[in-house]
């Protein structure tokens, strides 16, 4: 129960840093956090204590199997995480050639 907590400490690390934060590089960072987080929780919801892995046999034997379904959601997540990481730096970069800065309390006064 506790690693669930630790889930949600991590989350709210991520989001502390979202929200406190002026520079788009460290912003970005915590959103990553906020995304692995999200990630970790998922696989831990779908972990089962002495589960096995979910193939079928001709034998009939009841077991606990492991949910393969938040595994196959997290490995989809991962990539669209990605993905919108290197979007999100790219517009950072480019934010960064125009205005020579990432903090976006200068880049707010600039308005050009």
């Amino acid at each position: 129960m506790i690693i669930y907590f630790l889930c949600i400490l991590l989350f709210l690390v991520g989001l502390y840093g979202v929200v406190t934060k002026r520079n788009l590089i460290k912003i970005v960072i915590g959103l990553a956090v906020m995304e692995y987080s999200v990630n970790l929780f998922l696989t831990l919801i779908g972990y089962v204590e002495g589960g096995t892995v979910p193939i079928l046999s001709s034998e009939v034997v009841k077991r606990v199997f492991v949910d393969p379904l938040p595994q196959a959601m997290v490995l989809t997540a991962i990539v669209i995480g990605l993905a919108t990481t290197a979007l999100l730096l790219a517009i950072a970069i480019r934010i960064y050639k125009r205005y020579n800065t990432f903090d976006i309390r200068e880049i707010k006064s600039l308005k050009g």
